[in-house]
């Protein structure tokens, strides 16, 4: 098998192989930019094998089984009336966020104050802490995602929450101590500037590439950080970017904070221009929200190579700006985007229920996206604008076997409504647009099946599956 990892090489090493059958659907291309047909794979009656974690092969079962004489019925996973996806990717997402999730908004910058800035101030405390990474991982991973780029906040104690729970699944996760020293309670203030970067380089050390742990050096926004502590976020970041650590942080997301920040940051010519002086703006940022843009700042994106996370369900929440996909997507400067569930702001957990409503915010700019254009921002465009498209997103020989399969007929009337449709893409639009709660049949990651809704016990650490 070829390696083609950039940061996190993972060879098969000739464990024992498992199969997964039924119809997949995978992406190798950005459907934005290139003809949709030749931009994914689709395969009624695939076989996935893997090995160690790593898909060895993906193609037709009667062409290959023969050749995989260790593969049978106990050991091949069979699924009808379903479709098969890679893991679905979370490009931002507060998880300190979960236990006020729903509550009432008005302006961004007042809900923050009234909601936001409490709750993550209980992070101190490492039970609670605990608790919630918990609660927070079976909640993504029954919805099939299997990825996430995810804020945690001011304190250790909730990065290491975060970093432990991802551990026991041995999911490839993302996150980092936010750095956060001005215009918040001080309950939840940096003490200074230097004790925010020296704690964060900790953190580094202690959990980067520890197993499939991906730090990030996370500035909250730039009004909440004073100069000294952008310049000494950029300072980590550009000494650790080639070893895969992320910058991430929220730009542009409301007039309200638009207007902030020229006035905290007069000398600059763009919120973007804030960040790209203090070092922020790299080939490995990820920009959440991005809804009210300058052309000058999506140049300045297109030339770092920065992802951005579209976080639909949270803008309409809280009435900020509308995120316009194809205008970031422009051919002569694309810009890397994948979809944000962004709790709690965002409204729920589901990565489908957010193509929903992208597609939506879509329709009220005048351009629709089609199922294609959405399936393949919430797994191999995610990937992409994490600069993982080497790794995760796509199901192809050599990526890691994170994987969600999706029931076609996952209620009654879902399934009276599939015999009007004509293609896989059909369906998948019916599921994301209607999104029901229960459709996420089974997650995988690194080929070990983590969540299964028909067993007794549906979550299982990998320890437990490894028995």
């Amino acid at each position: 098998m070829k390696e083609n990892r950039d940061y996190f090489p993972v060879n098969p090493t000739g464990g024992k192989l498992t199969g997964i059958r039924g119809e997949v659907v995978t992406f190798i291309a950005d459907p934005f930019l290139v003809n949709s047909e030749s931009c994914y794979r689709h395969i009624e009656d695939a076989l996935i094998v893997i090995q160690d974690g790593i898909i060895l092969e993906v193609e037709d079962y009667k062409s290959i089984i023969s050749e995989y004489p260790a593969l049978d019925e106990s050991n091949i996973d069979v699924y009808k009336d379903s479709v098969i996806l890679p893991g679905f990717i979370d490009c931002h997402v507060h998880y300190v966020q979960s236990p006020m999730i729903g509550s009432f908004g008005d302006t961004l910058l007042q809900w923050l104050n009234e909601y936001t800035f409490p709750t993550e101030s209980k992070y101190k405390d490492k039970a609670f802490a605990d608790e919630v990474a918990k609660v927070f991982f079976r909640q993504l991973l029954r919805q099939g995602t299997t990825t996430a780029n995810v804020f945690s906040t001011t304190f250790a104690t909730s990065v290491d929450a975060f970093f432990e729970e991802s551990e026991r699944y041995n999911t490839r996760m993302i996150t980092g101590k936010v750095f956060q020293d001005r215009n918040l309670p001080d309950s939840l203030k940096d003490e200074s500037a230097e004790e925010s970067a020296e704690l964060s380089e900790s953190l580094l050390n202690k959990w980067h590439n520890k197993g499939r742990q991906i730090y990030a050096v996370i500035p909250r926004f730039a009004p909440t950080s004073t100069e000294l502590q952008l310049k000494l976020a950029g300072e980590i970041y550009q000494r650790h970017i080639d070893e895969g650590v992320v910058m991430h942080t929220h730009l542009n997301e409301s007039i309200g904070e638009k207007a902030w920040v020229n006035e905290l940051y007069p000398q600059f010519d763009s919120y973007t221009d804030v960040y790209k002086n203090f070092g922020l703006i790299d080939k490995r940022s990820v920009l959440a929200h991005s809804c009210l843009m300058e052309e000058s700042e999506w140049q300045t994106l297109h030339m770092a190579q920065c992802g951005c996370a579209h976080c639909p369900s949270s803008n309409l929440f809280l009435g900020d700006g509308e995120f316009s996909v194809w205008e970031a997507k422009d051919a002569q400067r694309p810009v890397r985007v994948g979809i944000g569930t962004d709790v709690g702001g965002g409204t729920n957990f589901s990565i489908p229920r957010q193509l929903n409503e992208a597609y939506k915010v879509s329709m009220l700019k005048r351009k629709n996206i089609s199922a294609i254009h959405s399936f393949y921002l919430a797994t191999y465009g995610g990937a992409e604008a994490l600069h993982l498209e080497k790794t995760i997103g796509s199901l192809k020989a050599g990526y890691e076997a994170d994987i969600a399969v999706l029931n076609l007929k996952p209620s009654e009337f879902v399934e009276w409504r599939m015999q009007f449709t004509d293609s896989i893409f059909d369906k998948l639009f019916v599921l994301q647009t209607l999104a029901l709660d229960n459709m996420n049949r089974a997650t995988y990651v690194a080929g070990k099946k983590v969540y299964d809704q028909s067993r007794e016990q549906e979550f299982m650490y990998v320890s437990e599956l490894n028995k």
